[in-house]
């Protein structure tokens, strides 16, 4: 306890030099509020530490991480601050039985001094009387002496605590907001221990802790969260090592007696959805497609009842499955040469890739009379354009269901190696309930897969075109994250990002400009992230996962649920 007691009495001394002036109330009175500002530091101290790791690490919590986190957050908002206000009160009582508690002895000569009556000697007031527990429990008979003491130890150290959780949530900013638990806690740990302080010198403490607590919050703010960069980088790193190496192939160990050969026939050949070695999103299994498609024999099967859609590409139809008794969708391609045929099998190689609640299922890929055909999920509802500009944009409840579930579809499908490259309104369809489903991955490829445009094509939509994406550059999550949080914003506003254009040349041109978004909503809550998510620089944009984390917790502080209508639900024909 001697190294404890010196470090208190060394504060003390410190925090006289520094600001000890001889008024009223005290020169030691006046110490004591000054090394409570000191000790107030320590949290500070912490919270900058955890930001300058968190710069490296991003959202990155293993045990490691924890344990450096949690070792921070009790030993600088609990452990030294509570060595230094127990070594404080235990000088001062020292010194008031005749001690020196590791003052000098004209240190105790000053502190044994009278400045103002009802202060009287400063060594009795501040080390003579009962602490904090017995003033709090067991109150004399002077009623305002008592609400007093009530309103400061009680008062005090409760809006310390607020602005110490503060100070948690701006070191743990762009991540999940439970680690902010690693402040507050230590600290209630404090405030209780600190019952043992002696009351008035607890109430000084407390006084000159709570102001630079407030101030504290400024360079944890300066020193800002970590970059978007870091956050995705470290998210890379998580999914490398949560991606486990496919187990070697097992060779059937021979028996005397040979199982049947299986009946010879005329299965069609299987191409299997070619991986990037180099992506972080390697090491998934290939789903096999066929290379043939069924025979036209399935022209019986699927009998078609409405016409959906109708494009360049082809034709979307509502069809009936007759052997499986259920309405299916039929994209239908007119005059089907190589490449659409190839673009049309990577379009379901992604699909079958994907297992997503909020990702439209690929059933198979026929030939019908008129073209190849891709047989999907049938979707019944309207496209996210058509809700809006029929119904009016959306508040912001609905933006957070809309921007967290579809973010999820997306994530499934980067886990799997495929890009959707084309996320705009018309590509959710809102079904009857209300629940957006990610649509048309016509253009969408796996990484690795060669382009299967002309040379120099542009693909996507320009109002919904990341900037990279304008100016020649090769797709990736962070393009269609920049592309669904465009499909946000018009969903709260009506409206593309940058605004209308005259033709898709003059929005083409805008989004390799990199214009900046002139129709963002501002009246929402949501329109801090959506600034940042619909940065020019892919670098600083937040990760489809900080998306989603941010939008739930949101969604959970106003009490409401991720599952939900992303519109007024829509009526059944």
């Amino acid at each position: 306890m001697d190294l404890f007691s010196d470090l208190a009495s060394g504060l003390l001394s410190f925090s006289k030099q520094l600001f000890g002036p001889g008024i009223c109330p005290g020169d030691w009175v006046w110490a004591t509020g000054t090394a409570g500002a000191l000790i107030a530091l320590l949290p500070i101290i912490g919270a900058l530490g955890v930001s300058v790791i968190r710069k490296v690490t991003g959202n990155t919590y293993t045990a490691v991480t924890l344990s450096v986190f949690g070792g921070i957050g009790v030993v600088f908002v609990f452990v030294l601050p509570w060595i230094l206000m127990a070594g404080v009160s235990e000088t001062f009582r020292v010194v008031a039985a005749g001690g020196r508690g590791g003052l000098s002895q004209g240190e105790v000569s000053a502190l044994n001094t009278t400045y103002c009556e009802f202060i009287g000697d400063q060594s009795v007031y501040l080390g003579k009387g009962p602490g904090v527990f017995d003033t709090l429990f067991y109150p004399g008979g002077n009623e305002l002496a008592y609400g007093f003491y009530l309103g400061a130890l009680v008062g005090l150290p409760i809006l310390s605590l607020i602005f110490v959780m503060l100070q948690g949530k701006l070191a743990f900013r762009r991540g999940p907001g439970w680690p902010a638990r690693f402040f507050w806690m230590p600290f209630i740990g404090l405030m209780l221990l600190s019952v043992t302080v002696n009351a008035n010198t607890a109430i000084h403490l407390w006084l000159g802790f709570l102001p630079v607590t407030v101030l504290g919050l400024i360079p944890i703010a300066v020193l800002g969260p970590p970059s978007w960069h870091a956050i995705r980088r470290a998210d890379a790193r998580k999914a490398r090592r949560d991606v486990a190496p496919p187990p070697p192939p097992q060779r059937p160990e021979p028996s005397a007696q040979q199982a049947p050969s299986p009946p010879q026939g005329n299965y069609p050949p299987t191409v299997v959805a070619p991986t990037s070695g180099e992506s972080a999103m390697a090491g998934i299994a290939p789903v096999p497609i066929p290379a043939n498609p069924s025979p036209a024999t399935s022209g019986t099967r699927y009998q078609r009842t409405r016409r959906l859609g109708h494009g360049g590409f082809g034709t979307v139809w509502q069809a009936y499955d007759s052997q499986l008794n259920r309405t299916v969708a039929l994209k239908v391609a007119h005059a089907p040469d190589h490449d659409t045929v190839e673009r049309m099998q990577r379009e379901a190689r992604a699909l079958a890739a994907v297992d997503h609640p909020n990702c439209v299922r690929v059933y198979d890929l026929v030939e019908q009379a008129d073209g190849l055909a891709l047989v999907m999920e049938y979707l019944d509802g309207d496209a996210l354009a058509y809700a809006v500009d029929e119904r009016g944009p959306v508040d912001d409840v609905a933006a957070a269901r809309l921007w967290s579930t579809t973010a999820s579809a997306l994530i499934a499908a980067h886990e799997k190696g495929v890009l959707h490259r084309d996320v705009k309104p018309s590509n959710i369809i809102v079904d009857p309930r209300g629940i957006p489903h990610l649509i048309d991955f016509g253009i969408a490829r796996s990484k690795g897969d060669a382009a299967m445009t002309a040379t120099g094509m542009m693909i996507g939509t320009p109002d919904y075109t990341a900037p990279e994406i304008a100016n020649g550059a090769g797709a990736s999550p962070a393009s269609d994250a920049w592309q669904l949080a465009a499909t946000v914003s018009f969903a709260l506003t009506g409206h593309p990002p940058r605004g209308e254009r005259e033709n898709a040349m003059a929005a083409l041109l805008a989004a390799s400009r990199a214009e900046p978004p002139a129709e963002l909503p501002s009246g929402s809550v949501h329109a801090r992230l959506l600034t940042a998510a619909l940065d020019a620089e892919p670098r600083n944009r937040p990760t489809l996962n900080a998306v989603v984390e941010e939008m739930n917790a949101w969604l959970s502080g106003v009490g409401e649920s991720r599952e939900g209508p992303v519109t007024r639900v829509i009526p059944r024909q």
